[in-house]
């Protein structure tokens, strides 16, 4: 092993933190802003500056970023000249001699590990003078570009298999399309109703926070489903109760989150319930929705889920950009209704193109579990 240096983030590298643009700042031309969700992808609502500004605010394609509030995460900009926006730096690389992509390894490993120690109890957030002192080994410049080679290319390999799923997802939403038609303009001329007359919203409990335990029936929070896929992060239980039956939740149900953060995708999101658990209990401002008509599933599922149809629910097509649903935005919803044999034959092809699914994110999984054991090697100086 090459000798390796303990040496602190301050000395390595100048992290310029973006300018504090406000609204009245925004305009619909000019250099776009880079906020944390235009890095995370949680929204695509891009901002414009027309006006004067300092370089040092600029970015440009191969600039490092470091998300350092509500969210943590390390990206290589790749999009062309943007102005940077508050709580995002900009790494410049003058004080040493390094490799920058070993560096972006590296760092995404220490915010990794760092996630569940910053402060802030609704807004994770690291300070300038905390990230100024954080530690990190750094071997010698050519086992830095040695490392970052070999992580590279395993990375490569699971964003592959990444795009792999993607393309599944798709073949899904195109076959959703190839058999119903637009459910906007309705090309097929299906007849159209409310979902009031096909389902029932049912609304969850208001457990409290005091009562969750360790083990039990696990509660579905916000969290858990806003996505649109059913996370484990943070999962609480609560003791069984049979006056509380009622709010149980099973797999195979639809739920939906409906309340969010304003100019994000974190509500008005569906998710089919896999069997993790054979039972959970629905909390509040979740719902589930209930069918009773002529109407499957897998068809609520991915029509809920077209994005033209999501904006009629959540309002943004109206002009309107609320971060809550109510059950009557659910119910008067109204929808084209294909034959139930024809929404019976997508359940079939999506069934199918699932299981090919499933087969990929085990393979993924496997990968990302054979990348940590590479990153912690190569961080270690046991292979380079």
């Amino acid at each position: 092993m090459s000798k390796w240096e303990m040496v602190r983030l301050g000395d390595v590298a100048t992290y310029v933190n973006g300018f504090a643009f406000k609204p009245a700042d925004w305009s619909n031309k000019g250099i776009p802003i880079i906020r944390i969700q235009n890095l995370t992808g949680t929204s695509d609502v891009v901002n414009y500056y027309d006006k004067k500004y300092s370089t040092k605010y600029e970015i440009n394609n191969g600039d490092v970023l470091i998300s350092w509030s509500a969210s943590l995460g390390v990206y290589e900009w790749k999009k062309g000249k943007a102005l940077l926006n508050q709580h995002i730096f900009k790494v410049v690389f003058d004080k040493l001699v390094l490799d920058k992509r070993f560096f972006v390894f590296v760092i995404a490993e220490k915010l990794r590990e760092m996630s569940s120690l910053v402060h802030g109890s609704t807004m994770k957030h690291i300070t300038k003078k905390y990230f100024d002192r954080i530690e990190i080994q750094l071997p010698p410049l050519e086992s830095q570009k040695k490392i970052a080679t070999a992580l590279d290319s395993a990375n490569a390999l699971i964003e592959k298999r990444k795009e792999q799923i993607e393309k599944l997802d798709l073949l899904i939403k195109s076959q959703f399309i190839e058999m119903f038609g637009d459910p906007v303009t309705n090309p097929k001329g299906w007849s159209v109703n409310s979902l009031a007359q096909h389902l029932k919203v049912i609304g969850g409990y208001t457990f409290k926070s005091t009562g969750y335990t360790m083990t039990g029936i696990p509660v579905l929070r916000i969290g858990n489903i806003n996505t649109g896929t059913l996370t484990l992060n943070d999962l609480v239980y609560w003791t069984y109760t049979e006056s509380l039956e009622r709010y149980f939740i099973y797999p195979g149900d639809l739920v939906m989150s409906l309340t969010g953060t304003v100019g994000k995708d974190d509500y008005a999101n569906v998710c089919v319930l896999p069997a993790f658990f054979d039972r959970y209990y629905l909390n509040q401002r979740n719902a589930k929705l209930n069918i009773f008509g002529d109407l499957s599933n897998m068809y609520l599922l991915y029509l809920l889920r077209n994005k033209e149809i999501k904006k009629k629910l959540t309002g943004i097509s109206r002009g309107i950009r609320q971060a809550n649903i109510s059950n009557s935005d659910i119910l008067s919803l109204n929808v084209p209704i294909p034959p139930l044999s024809l929404q019976n034959q997508f359940a079939e092809f999506v069934e199918k193109v699932e299981a090919q699914k499933a087969l990929l994110q085990k393979s993924l999984a496997d990968m990302e579990q054979n990348y940590q054991s590479l990153l912690q090697k190569c961080f270690k100086g046991e292979i380079f």
